[in-house]
């Protein structure tokens, strides 16, 4: 199995205790405030490409950055943009992150019908009609991992990019231990060479 492919990581701060964000919306044309549909003001980067919401309370949420990087690489942003706008910002604000969500490939298809009757309904959950994935929720570290028949994995609720991989790990771990996983093995190239034939008898010497 390959390395997790970060999607999306979701994460907040405080830029201050109070936010005027008809001001920012003024000073920012870009900007998308529209206070009786959402509360918040959105903002949307090109670069790194990710989405920024602003709360009255000064809470600030970044979402659609594919690391830790470009989710401080936002904030730095909107935080310069919005001290533009005339507002009081925190010069450095603590960024916690909420939400890593992430991809995998066990590269093997699954039989889910298989899985939730071997790792029992308490851990899984799965209804086909419903949702063609199955839900797998771990307890440590606390992730909830969705598959898939194809083999993909989709994996949410971690802190930290190690818990997302860990999780991954787990799931494969598991699913081998219960005889639900196969590897794919690479096959011979066609023309490889199969050996002489063996000759007729009546050609062995005697």
């Amino acid at each position: 199995m390959k390395q997790i492919e970060i999607q999306n990581v979701v994460a907040s701060t405080a830029l201050s205790s109070q936010l005027d964000l008809r001001a920012i919306a003024d000073k920012l044309p870009e900007a998308e405030y529209a206070p009786d549909e959402f509360p918040g003001l959105i903002y949307r980067l090109k670069k790194p490409k990710t989405a920024i919401l602003l709360f009255h309370s000064g809470k600030v949420v970044c979402t659609g950055g594919k690391s830790e990087k470009e989710v401080g690489e936002s904030i730095r942003t909107i935080s310069r943009l919005v001290r533009k706008a005339g507002q009081k910002v925190t010069s450095r604000p603590a960024i916690e992150v909420q939400n890593i969500v992430s991809t995998a490939d066990l590269e093997s298809e699954l039989d889910l019908n298989a899985i939730a009757l071997t790792l029992g309904l308490d851990r899984v959950e799965y209804e086909p009609e419903q949702f063609p994935g199955l839900v797998y929720r771990l307890e440590e570290p606390r992730v909830v991992v969705l598959l898939f028949g194809s083999g993909k994995l989709v994996l949410t609720g971690a802190r930290r990019p190690s818990d997302a991989q860990r999780a991954a790990e787990l799931v494969k771990s598991d699913l081998e231990r219960a005889g639900l996983l196969t590897r794919r093995h690479a096959s011979a190239p066609p023309d490889a060479p199969a050996g002489p034939a063996p000759r007729p008898a009546s050609q062995v010497p005697a």
